[in-house]
């Protein structure tokens, strides 16, 4: 059978929702006891749940032959995140060589204040997280120093951490370096820089309010002993010993927001971030060519005295995006077959009984964003499996993908905290040391930007549309045996 006929074998009858179903009940089943007892990864469980996919499609009338292109179909879907994700590792790597990211980070250092505390610490792990794209690493770093100063202060642990993650997240969301924002923009077929643009309608408002909760918090909370940010000049004093800080190194980060500006794409504007963080680490930190090149394919390494600066400065280059990339080609395997075999459509066809309209699609993303969340305890898989669930959905509807992108973001990226389960509750808990349902009232932007999310929705404020011509387009190109063989209505 010739690829392009793929698609127009007949099977044997259409996927009734209960069959539909079990391939996702199997690997939520999995996906909870890996994660919870085992304390795995999720590869496995999506692995798992691929084979019994693969199973159902076969007795519903599906050749292995058929299922084996719609897997490689759904991986070449993934190829634009894949490309783009291997690119954060190369400007990752560069950047941290380059002195570039400890350059930013000093000078945010350098602004906190203990009589605005929350507020001064939410913005810091903002800056770092957008500077570094990676929550984790910024609250394994500065939100670590962070409960140190803040407790020392008499501040609640729960507030500390909520304004901690609620800083961390919005950098990593905001942040052209996030895994997350590149999964979401890749999967949805939208530019990354265009969907950055698009989530400041939900984003900064969400940030806005945050930073209003934690003023008002803070100069009721903060009490008189406000001892000096010992474990904040430490770091610095580190970072001054192992790079050179220099504010000419900020120009970087500058001129690759200004290709964003300019609306360069994705991958020649991180191409720019590379080249520039390489001659960083030859013409300024004095590192050789074979370093930098080490920088870009094993990522930086630092031994210092302080275990925190190495936590934060010992990531990057192409390897450390190994994890990520594996884990979404794994899951597009599975999603290529719910997809491709009709499963999806036939779930799609239940949920969207009660969603109608702009308002009841972009809900039901968020919401099936969070209860993926909270039945595979994996953010990433929050956004890899709507994904494709309501990708089609949007482009009928004359919705542009960027609104999938945001909500995927929104509902998925932003929710995994409130779940203990899920692997950023555990481990916000084992590093901040706060468990979710006590930071969880704090943590202001993860559970505004989904509410100013759906009022958006229902106002019809910051929505993009798509025109008729636009939306078939899409289908011509990306449904192409639809088109030639449309489905009887």
């Amino acid at each position: 059978m010739a690829k392009e006929d793929l698609f127009e074998h007949e099977t044997k009858k259409e996927f009734k929702f209960f069959m539909a179903i079990i391939p996702l009940l199997v690997m939520v089943v999995t996906m909870l006891y890996a994660i919870v007892v085992l304390e795995t990864d999720p590869h496995l469980p999506l692995i798992i749940g691929t084979i019994t996919a693969a199973l159902v499609a076969i007795i519903n009338g599906f050749k292995f032959d058929d299922l084996e292109e719609m897997m490689y179909k759904g991986i070449k879907l993934a190829l634009p995140a894949v490309v783009i994700i291997m690119m954060v590792g190369l400007i990752i790597g560069s950047w941290i060589g380059g002195g570039v990211v400890a350059t930013m980070i000093y000078y945010g250092l350098m602004i906190i204040s203990p009589q605005y505390f929350l507020v001064t610490i939410c913005i810091i792990c903002g800056i770092v997280s957008l500077a570094i794209g990676s929550s984790w690493s910024t609250m394994a770093t500065i939100g670590v120093a962070g409960m140190g100063i803040g407790v020392s202060m008499g501040i609640n642990p729960a507030m500390i951490a909520g304004a901690v993650i609620s800083g961390a997240y919005f950098g990593d969301k905001m942040s052209p370096l996030s895994d997350t924002t590149n999964l979401a923009s890749g999967l949805t077929n939208t530019d990354l820089f265009e969907h950055i643009r698009h989530m400041m309608f939900t984003t900064v408002p969400g940030l806005i309010v945050s930073l209003i909760v934690f003023f008002i918090i803070g100069i009721n909370v903060i009490g008189t002993n406000t001892s000096s940010p010992e474990d904040i000049q430490v770091m610095m004093t580190s970072m001054n010993e192992n790079f050179v800080i220099s504010p000419w190194l900020l120009l970087v980060p500058a001129l690759v927001i200004l290709c964003i500006v300019l609306k360069v794409k994705a991958v020649p504007a991180l191409i720019v971030g590379v080249i520039l963080g390489t001659l960083c680490a030859i013409l300024v930190q004095g590192e050789t060519l074979a370093a930098s090149a080490s920088f870009l394919m094993n990522g930086f390494v630092l031994e210092s005295n302080n275990e925190m600066v190495n936590e934060l400065f010992n990531r990057g280059g192409l390897l450390d995006m190994m994890y990520t990339v594996s884990m979404t080609i794994v899951a597009m395997t599975f999603a290529g077959i719910l997809e491709y075999t009709g499963m999806l459509r036939a779930i799609m066809n239940q949920i969207l009984k009660i969603a109608k309209g702009t308002l009841g699609i972009i809900s039901a993303t968020i919401v099936s964003c969070f209860a993926t969340n909270a039945t595979c305890s994996e953010q990433y898989i929050s956004i890899v499996v709507p994904s494709r669930m309501f990708l089609r959905t949007y482009i009928e509807n004359k919705l542009h993908s960027k609104n999938l992108s945001r909500s995927l973001e929104d509902g998925g990226t932003l929710t995994s905290v409130f779940i203990p389960w899920n692997t950023c509750g555990v481990f916000i808990y084992g590093t901040l040391g706060v468990a979710a349902w006590e930071y969880a009232p704090f943590a202001i932007l993860n559970f505004t930007v989904p509410v100013i999310a759906v009022i958006l929705a229902a106002t019809g404020f910051g929505i993009a549309k798509i025109s008729s011509e636009e939306r078939d387009a899409y289908i011509k190109e990306h449904y192409p045996e639809e088109v030639e063989n449309p489905p009887a209505t």
